[in-house]
Formats: structure tokens, C-alpha cells, sequence
């Protein structure tokens, strides 16, 4: 085995499928010479999937750039110059009202949740962009945004995006061994942003948001993911937050990181240790995670 990526292993047949991959680019013509083409071909003839069917074409590339960094691969030149490098300033403002809401949550009427879809995907990342401390994150793969209307005003953003990989105290808490987190890891989902907008100071509004989100998301998650989820996780830095929203909306706090993040195949330190928070989402949620 050359290495494993994302749960698959990567062996010497497979690195001969890409290496013929790469040579049969090489005589084709326009878009089908470059490293997307091949990342597209290479997820075919793998059958290499999301749940939800569509083609793992991210990972297809971020493997073969990995592989042509360990030498043993060499792709063809890029057809287009890398343009990824450029940080988006959200600089145009989206319509949507900026109305000081206060007082109590019972107050209000209706309090929607939807996920961000068509124009609301941009104001959901001029929202996070702007009013979230860690700004706006880069997702891709499985992930979720929502937005949060109460009678009728955006108040708040939720971003749900797949699970950490490895967190020590809450795989020890569901009783996973490294391969169990291996093949249902698919079956929790991360908090990866929660915000209520700065102009809004609506008491109990947070946990209200997070308890109704959470009453919804397997269903949501399903529908746009294609996957089953029993457990959600969350991070929260202790020196900003006491976690007192996910407390009041029956979230358990298992303990802390390392203080460690994952960058590709490697661990590295970053000092900051969080807050691991996690509720589940039914009350089979065990078996679901833990039987064969």
C-alpha cells in the first residue's frame, strides 16, 4: 500500500490506473488533457462516490496532487493558471434587514430554518464572512448552511459540515476503535459555524435556534448529503465562550482537544485547545455507530 486517502487505500494497481489516466490526457484534446478530466475519469472508473452520487471529484485531485508531491506521479502542466489563492471580500451587500431585535424569544412569532440555496448561499457567506470571528469556512464535500429567519429578519447562520476525523475523548465516549471510526464516522456531523448576528440580542434565541436545527437535520442532512447521521459535534473555544447555548439546548461537553489540527495527512499543533461538545440526533444513536 502506497498510502491511505480518506479511508481508501492506495496501492500499486491503483497507482498503474493513474498513471494510464494521466498517459491517455496526454494524446486527448482541450478540457479532456487537463487534471480535472483525469481526477473525473479516475472517480468513474473507480465508482468513487459521495452518498449522495455525485462524483468524488475533490478528493480525485487533492490525491493525485499528493501523489505527484511523493514523487511518484507526474501530472500534465495546468490549463488555466491556479486562481484559488485569492481570499473573496464579500464586498457587495446583499439585501436583507438590519433591524436591532431584542427582548424575549417568546416574544416573536415564527422562527424558520432553511438551507441556503441560490442567492441565500451568498448571504449566508457575506453573513459569516463579516459577523463570525473564524470568518467564513471553506467547505467542501458534505456540508449544510442554513439561515435563520425570525418573523421574517435573518438572525442567525448555522454551517454543518462532515466530522472531525479523530477527536480522543469523544471516540473514546462512543467506543470506537480506530476502524469502527473508520466505517461510521459518515454518521456524525460538525457544527462548524454558529452565529447570531451581532444587531440581534434576543434572550434564549440561541438555544432555541440550535434545538429546532437540531430537530431537522438528519432530515436535512439526508436530503442534501444523502447520508444517515445519529450524532452532532461542535468545538468551542473556552476562552471566548462558555458554551452555555448548547448546555440550555441538552448538548454534553466530553472535554477537550489537543490543541492539534488536521492539515492532508498530518497532525499539526496550533496551541488552541476546544471544547468538545456533542448531542445526538436519536435515541438509537449508539448501535447505529457501533454495530457491524
Amino acid at each position: 500500500m502506497l498510502l491511505r486517502y480518506r479511508g481508501r487505500d492506495v496501492r500499486a494497481e491503483d497507482l498503474a490506473t493513474i498513471r494510464a489516466q494521466i498517459a491517455q490526457a496526454a494524446t486527448a484534446q482541450g478540457a479532456a488533457r487537463g487534471r480535472s478530466a483525469i481526477a473525473r475519469r479516475l472517480c468513474e472508473g473507480w465508482d468513487w462516490r459521495q452518498a449522495n452520487g455525485a462524483l468524488k471529484e475533490y478528493a480525485a485531485r487533492d490525491l493525485l496532487l499528493r501523489l505527484e508531491e511523493a514523487g511518484h506521479i507526474q501530472l500534465p502542466p495546468r490549463l488555466q493558471e491556479k486562481n484559488n489563492h485569492a481570499v473573496p471580500d464579500y464586498r457587495q451587500r446583499p439585501l436583507f434587514e438590519e433591524r436591532p431585535l431584542a427582548g424575549r424569544v417568546d416574544a416573536y412569532g415564527v422562527l424558520e430554518i432553511r438551507t441556503a440555496e441560490g442567492p441565500e448561499r451568498y448571504l449566508w457567506d457575506y453573513l459569516v464572512h463579516h459577523h463570525h470571528y473564524l470568518g467564513r469556512p471553506k467547505l467542501v464535500g458534505a456540508y449544510l448552511k442554513q439561515l435563520v429567519w425570525l418573523d421574517g429578519q435573518v438572525v442567525a447562520c448555522l454551517g454543518w459540515a462532515s466530522a472531525a476525523w479523530k477527536v480522543d475523548c469523544r471516540d473514546r465516549w462512543i467506543g470506537w476503535t480506530p476502524e469502527l471510526r473508520r466505517q461510521r464516522l459518515v454518521g456524525v456531523v460538525n457544527n462548524v459555524r454558529f452565529l447570531i448576528l451581532p444587531w440581534v440580542r434576543v434572550e434564549h434565541l440561541a438555544s432555541k435556534v440550535l434545538g429546532q436545527s437540531l430537530r431537522g437535520l438528519a432530515a436535512a442532512w439526508q436530503a442534501r448529503v444523502g447520508q444517515r447521521i445519529v450524532l452532532a459535534e461542535t468545538f468551542v473555544d473556552p476562552a471566548r465562550f462558555a458554551g452555555t447555548c448548547y448546555r440550555a439546548a441538552n448538548w454534553q461537553c466530553l472535554g477537550q482537544t489537543r490543541g492539534h489540527a488536521k492539515r492532508g495527512n498530518a497532525y499539526r499543533a496550533h496551541a488552541v485547545s476546544k471544547d468538545v461538545w456533542v448531542r445526538p440526533l436519536t435515541r438509537r444513536w449508539r448501535p447505529a455507530l457501533l454495530e457491524p
